[in-house]
């Protein structure tokens, strides 16, 4: 095997904010693995929040790369065993992850979803964010994708259930919100009884990360709302901790640590009977495609991250007003733009 790495920025269509701050581009890390004639490809992007540079994800990866040159795997959970332990970085685990899942797919002639022995049915619509902005602008964002049947929300203001108003007051779609940790326990409980009216299906993230678990269990017992979780379950051992106090979790490749964790987070999350959710760190289509792999063990999907971008550097699964179309390739379904 061979690991190439190549450097990406990219616009947005649109600024992005949540309640954390403003992104206007996205810088982008891809791991490219060969193998036998095949390439893989993963995906990692820089993400203040949690101090990844492209910097920190280049030495992370170049760690691995002799571990990865040098063994002999048989599949792409046995090169995550490998590389884990010496990787010190999930999102640059996540993008080699990746890279392997598609890489072995295309040497085996099938789908990354088929590997995992997962059947492509029952496939959730994703939805597309709205990030926070002026009333009006979020209204003209929502209008330029009138045929995404789903939209998540992205709050953290002053006026909150006044934005899930107005743009309810222009769409039927189904809503979903994000307050990216900014809000109490009791302005979760009154915004939620006032978003429920408006058609809310869930609430993720409400409360920061490390908010105590009785705060988080008030939620769960008396949010008339769902209660998901996103920067509370990052890993695997984030999963048990979060069962009893959430009611479901959002899974991200670049948080766990790629799509083999991630498969086993979901597949626990169903056996303990709680709501699953894949997300994406607004990557291009090769992130989007790895992620859209596990779309079948999902209640929902939020996978728009490459609609975001004002251009795609590669061509995978696509998202179509909303709808999940596998690639004809194998693997993941990616290939690079200049490939």
């Amino acid at each position: 095997m061979k690991v190439y790495l190549h450097r990406f920025e990219t616009p947005l269509q649109h600024p992005f904010t949540i309640a954390r701050g403003t992104t206007h581009s996205v810088r982008s890390l891809i791991v490219e693995i060969q193998h036998e004639g095949q390439i893989g490809y993963g995906e990692a992007t820089e993400h203040l929040y949690y101090d990844i540079s492209l910097e920190t994800l280049t030495e992370a990866v170049n760690r691995c790369v002799p571990e990865i040159e040098s063994g002999r795997y048989v599949d792409a959970e046995a090169l995550w065993n490998a590389v884990a332990p010496k990787c010190g970085n999930s999102f640059a685990l996540a993008a080699i992850d990746a890279a392997a899942h598609d890489l072995f797919g295309k040497l085996k002639h099938r789908c990354t979803h088929e590997m995992l022995g997962l059947v492509w049915e029952k496939i959730p619509d994703s939805s597309f964010t709205i990030g926070i902005d002026s009333i009006p602008r979020m209204i003209a964002k929502m209008h330029e994708r009138d045929r995404w049947g789903i939209f998540k929300i992205k709050l953290g203001t002053e006026n909150d259930v006044e934005i899930v108003r107005e743009l309810r007051a222009e769409s039927d779609a189904v809503f979903r919100v994000d307050a990216n940790c900014a809000w109490t326990v009791e302005e979760t409980l009154q915004n939620a009884e006032a978003l429920k009216m408006l058609g809310v299906e869930f609430i993720e993230q409400p409360l920061p990360a490390d908010a105590r678990p009785e705060d988080n269990f008030r939620l769960l017992k008396h949010s008339v709302l769902p209660i998901i979780a996103d920067e509370s379950c990052l890993v695997e051992a984030d999963l048990e901790r979060c069962h009893g106090f959430f009611h479901g979790i959002n899974v991200k490749l670049s948080k766990c640590g790629g799509v083999t964790p991630a498969v086993r987070m979901l597949r626990r999350a169903r056996e303990l009977g709680m709501k699953t959710m894949v997300g994406c760190m607004v990557e291009s289509s090769v992130g989007i495609s790895a992620a859209a792999q596990l779309l079948p063990l999902l209640d929902y999907a939020d996978l728009d991250g490459a609609e975001l971008l004002e251009g795609d550097i590669a061509d995978g699964v696509m998202i179509v007003d909303g709808v999940p179309r596998l690639s004809d390739r194998f693997g993941n379904g990616v290939m690079l733009g200049d490939k």
